[in-house]
């Protein structure tokens, strides 16, 4: 085993679990179209489509409202150029709410003007990158996904301002931890190196921790909740929800030089002379976030606790549950605070909302939809609906004031799994039912349901039937089971893609869509290799040494670390002045920072620079110990023994079940 082991096992990981929180991949083209959509699907779409009130177009006005300059061909280049086959026309392959959706966030894209000193760039990322007139300049807050989006966005905006386009940009403002709200900082960086950059309280710890330790999980969930290897058409992607998809470019960070909200839920800062008050929502939306009061403009901006659409309380990809309640409450807040005063509200997301009226009603029905979600759920809960049922109980639960309102609807985030994760933050994953107490594992299960059934050729003959009535949602349940049971059973496999298909078609959920349309993929044409991107530099930077260790103890092997023994050791970063204790005791890998090296069996002096030129895959343990960067006092062979325990994760394992012979050529 060479010393350079660890320094493997931390890029190989590491960058995709960075990558995950960031939600970021590459989309990957692959010659896969998909099937038609089936006369049940058709029918279901149309019924939905019934129901929905097209009569409020009111997002459509606000979102034309005030466009300053289109985008040039220049810019146009880095928009996905690929969504131009969105029409007037909802295709049979598309929830109807969805496509509508769709065609939103195709609006013309480019600079639009919020009120007198406030202008956003909307339609080259995910997000807006929204340009604050100040004392003497501008102050850009949120500022995209990707430096180079930040950078043409911003080049195209000062290009276009009607006036002061020729001043800097002054200050920069984090509302929140995701990556499409400050990965674009160092092109305006680049731009105008003396910015001063503001975020939001604890931003870089959140930024730098979030998803880490179940990382590799996350990104490959993430790839099936963004559709990462879908096309973008009729029968693939057809919308991100939030707007029409990420920016593709480098991730960047600067780190704050101010955090705002430090000892308060409330603060009030003049920025450039520019008076703001910031009231800290951290735990809603993000770990870290706030929204901002300007009142000199009587504008309020709500960071991403609203967009034109029901947000996530659980993330599909995996995340921390989030709190429904506060969320709530925080949006009630806002309506105390301002709602007297305010004018117009604009966001990361989607387009302002003009008027004291309208957006107090706006927030009203965000407030209350969100309380619903929270309220209505644990009502359930208490009546005795199981974490299964509470998904579609909680449907027949919503008022029409609510689900007529087109804001309120679950493009991001349903009713479905929205109320599924409140119960799973109040009650846990247990429905105290003895029989899901201890279950079998899910390939013998599988294997006992499809002998209890008859056998998978009594299966699939009747899932074939009830496939052609439309009853997609059991004949997934228990066609999953024939090919978890059989993996290499090619009619149940295609009969499952079909199947998934038109679920997919149905889904009102972007990522429901996307989740059940590349499980069909993934059925009909198996895993589709993609090299995720490696973690940004300015993220990995910000890493403390203790999360680090924290996330390389979730690869050790507990049993190889038990056989191993007991190990000690110090590791010790000059340039950040950190000193970090290990311990490999009973199979587990313990990391705590201490003031002076401990007595230990070795001590590893290394340069947090180093750890992060490691990380990024510029250099590895061995070279530097080669070249002198490295030293060790004491066992020489301590650090290599604790970096054996470690194993490699599988960046493409399996979620829905692999061909054996399939899964035997990726491997290979």
């Amino acid at each position: 085993m060479k010393n350079s082991t660890i320094a493997i096992a931390i890029v190989s990981t590491l960058s995709l679990s960075v990558q995950a929180a960031q939600h970021e991949h590459d989309h990957i083209s692959v010659s896969y179209q998909g099937k038609a959509a089936t006369a049940h699907t058709i029918k279901v779409n149309q019924a939905h489509a019934a129901t929905l009130n097209y009569a409020d177009t009111r997002a459509f006005e606000q979102s034309a409202n005030q466009l300053v300059a289109k985008f040039d061909s220049e810019t146009a280049a880095i928009l996905r150029a690929e969504f131009a086959f969105i029409s007037e026309q909802t295709p049979d392959s598309v929830n109807p709410s969805l496509y509508r959706q769709a065609q939103l966030n195709m609006v013309p894209n480019g600079l639009y003007k919020v009120t007198d000193g406030i202008y956003q760039v909307r339609g080259t990322d995910l997000s807006n990158l929204t340009l604050i007139r100040s004392d003497n300049g501008w102050i850009a807050y949120d500022v995209l996904l990707t430096k180079e989006a930040a950078k043409a966005s911003l080049t195209f905006a000062l290009k276009n301002l009607p006036k002061d386009g020729d001043l800097p940009v002054v200050a920069m403002i984090y509302s929140h931890s995701h990556a499409d709200h400050f990965g674009g900082a160092r092109g305006i960086q680049e731009l105008f190196p003396a910015v001063k950059v503001y975020g939001a309280h604890n931003i870089t710890k959140e930024i730098v921790d979030e998803n880490v330790l179940a990382g590799n999980a996350m990104s490959r969930r993430a790839a099936y909740q963004y559709g990462a290897t879908l096309g973008k058409h009729n029968h693939g992607i057809v919308d991100a929800a939030l707007g029409k998809g990420l920016s593709k470019g480098e991730i960047t960070y600067v780190a704050p030089d101010y955090t705002l909200n430090r000892d308060s839920k409330w603060e009030t800062l003049s920025i450039d002379g520019l008076k703001m008050v910031f009231m800290d929502a951290s735990g809603t939306e993000a770990e870290s976030e706030m929204i901002t009061y300007i009142p000199s403009k009587k504008a309020l901006w709500t960071a991403e606790l609203t967009y034109q659409g029901m947000h996530n309380i659980y993330t599909l990809r995996g995340a921390k549950v989030r709190d429904a309640l506060k969320w709530s409450k925080d949006i009630n807040e806002m309506i105390n605070a301002f709602g007297d005063d305010v004018e117009v509200l604009f966001a990361s997301h989607s387009a302002p909302v003009w008027g004291n009226q309208e957006i107090n009603q706006f927030l009203r029905l965000q407030r209350d939809n969100y309380g619903l979600v929270h309220n209505q759920t644990l009502r359930l809960a208490n009546q005795g609906v199981t974490i299964q049922d509470i998904g579609d109980a909680i449907q027949d639960t919503i008022p029409k004031s609510i689900y007529q309102a087109w804001h309120t609807n679950g493009y991001h985030g349903t009713y479905s799994h929205n109320a599924k994760a409140v119960y799973n933050k109040y009650l846990g994953y247990f429905d105290m039912n003895p029989a899901n107490l201890n279950p079998l594992p899910t390939s013998p299960e599988a294997q006992k349901f499809v002998e209890y059934m008859g056998g998978a050729d009594a299966v699939v003959t009747k899932a074939q039937q009830d496939f052609s009535q439309g009853e997609y949602r059991f004949v997934a349940t228990v066609l999953n089971k024939v090919v978890t049971a059989q993996p290499d059973n090619q009619t149940a496999r295609e009969l499952l893609a079909d199947t998934y298909e038109q679920l997919g078609y149905q889904a009102e959920g972007a990522g429901w869509r996307n989740i059940y349309l590349t499980g069909a993929q993934e059925l009909r044409v198996g895993i589709q290799a993609g090299a995720p991107k490696t973690a940004s530099a300015d993220v990995l930077s910000e890493m403390d040494i203790s999360t680090l260790f924290d996330f390389l103890a979730v690869k050790v092997d507990s049993l190889k670390a038990a056989q191993v023994g007991f190990i000690n050791m110090n590791i010790v970063t000059p340039d950040d002045d950190k000193i970090l204790y290990i311990e490999l005791s009973n199979g587990n890998l313990n990391n705590s920072v201490v003031s002076k090296p401990k007595e230990a069996a070795a001590t590893m002096t290394i340069n947090k620079a180093d750890i992060t030129q490691i990380l990024l895959g510029k250099t590895d343990l061995a070279s530097l110990i080669e070249q002198g960067r490295v030293k060790f006092d004491g066992e020489s062979t301590a650090f290599e023994k604790i970096a054996a325990t470690m194993v490699e994760f599988n960046p493409a394992f399996d979620i829905v079940p692999t061909q054996k012979s399939a899964n035997k050529a990726h491997n290979h």
